[in-house]
């Protein structure tokens, strides 16, 4: 279980990082960059314990297709990104998808 949650924190970074990724404005914004750049260490960082119990397909399956979910959603709110409905049955895949791959690991 504590992989999950290691896995969980690796998600939570990426996202961090790469909503931050505009806001660094070319990496012109030093506190933006800075945290933008720690983010991304401690999600690769907290990947690497999640990759002592679950296998490595399985962790970068979740970690992208989880990490892309929230990415577009929170976008959404965030950056006022519009979803076409097409987008939105394309990360309804990708969900399926990481369900999918989680629940028939060997």
């Amino acid at each position: 279980m504590n992989a999950y949650l290691f896995l969980s924190g690796a998600i939570i970074f990426e996202v961090i990082g790469t909503l931050l990724l505009p806001v660094t404005q070319n990496f012109s914004k030093i506190l933006p960059s800075v945290i933008l750049t720690s983010s991304y260490i401690l999600s690769f960082y907290f990947l690497t314990f999640a990759i002592k119990k679950i296998p490595l397909s399985i962790v970068y399956a979740s970690w992208a297709g989880i990490g892309v979910l929230l990415i577009a959603i929170l976008g959404y709110f965030f950056y006022k990104q519009a979803l076409s409905w097409q987008a939105i049955l394309g990360l309804i895949l990708i969900v399926t998808g990481v369900i999918l791959v989680n629940l028939y690991k060997t």
